[in-house]
């Protein structure tokens, strides 16, 4: 599951990245929305999102990219709480459910405040994705993992998004323990950007492999962002065995 995000380096090249991502082998991919305050995401991330904003990439922008990619394959949109406050959950969710994209993340936004935002995508059929992260308590687990759709986001580490030169010591506990306490996929992300450490996660038993900084940082670096992404999903995909 590639990471791209919206309006890097520009709207139009960053829905070409992401068919770049479908065509080398990607099942699904998450879309990120730039935002001021990303405190879930790394340098890489953080840079890109920065440049979308100088460029004037917008929500509504990156939801034209979103609905142009799904008609593809499914696509999860990855935004922050005060983005989500500003247009309003049920208007946001019944945007993301007419435009064809297929779920929602929501770093930033606790088990205990999700209510309102959960109804309103479960009423608009679109998956409200959460996350869990190696030092969250079973119970809260459970209660997380009780409640996700489409699949539970397993953070890997602790801390932002970022390449990392291994997994983590224990990631591979995490991953058994998230799919302990749900009955959807479990997909593992954050600090996965080689081809060993996909097939890594999912010999761990993780349903599904998210790459992030990796192919941000191929866009950035790459005279062709489209074709440099491309080859490294292609990479990826080629890791895990597709």
């Amino acid at each position: 599951m590639p990471y791209l995000m919206g309006g890097f380096p520009s709207l139009e090249a960053s829905r070409a990245i992401g068919e770049a991502c479908l065509d080398n082998g990607a099942d699904l991919l998450e879309l990120g929305v730039p935002y001021s305050d990303p405190l879930a995401d790394g340098p890489v991330i953080q840079a890109a999102g920065a440049q979308a904003l100088r460029a004037g990439a917008t929500l509504d922008g990156v939801l034209e990219v979103g609905e142009a990619l799904g008609r593809r394959a499914p696509v999860v949109l990855m935004t922050y709480a005060n983005l989500v406050l500003a247009r309003g959950a049920e208007r946001l969710a019944g945007e993301l459910a007419r435009r064809g994209l297929a779920g929602l993340i929501v770093p930033d936004l606790p088990l205990e405040e999700a209510g309102e935002l959960l109804a309103a995508c479960d009423a608009a059929g679109v998956a409200l994705v959460p996350l869990v992260a190696p030092t969250t308590p079973d119970e809260r687990l459970a209660a997380i993992g009780a409640r996700a759709r489409g699949f539970l986001y397993t953070v890997s580490v602790t801390g932002t998004t970022g390449e990392r030169a291994a997994l983590a010591d224990r990631f591979a506990e995490i991953v058994a323990r998230a799919a302990a306490h749900t009955s959807v996929p479990v997909a593992l992300g954050f600090g996965i950007s080689t081809p060993e450490q996909a097939a890594q996660a999912a010999a761990a038993g993780a349903d599904g492999v998210i790459v992030g900084s990796r192919l941000v940082r191929a866009a950035a670096e790459g005279g062709d962002p489209a074709a440099a992404v491309g080859e490294v999903v292609a990479g990826l995909a080629a890791g895990l065995g597709r």
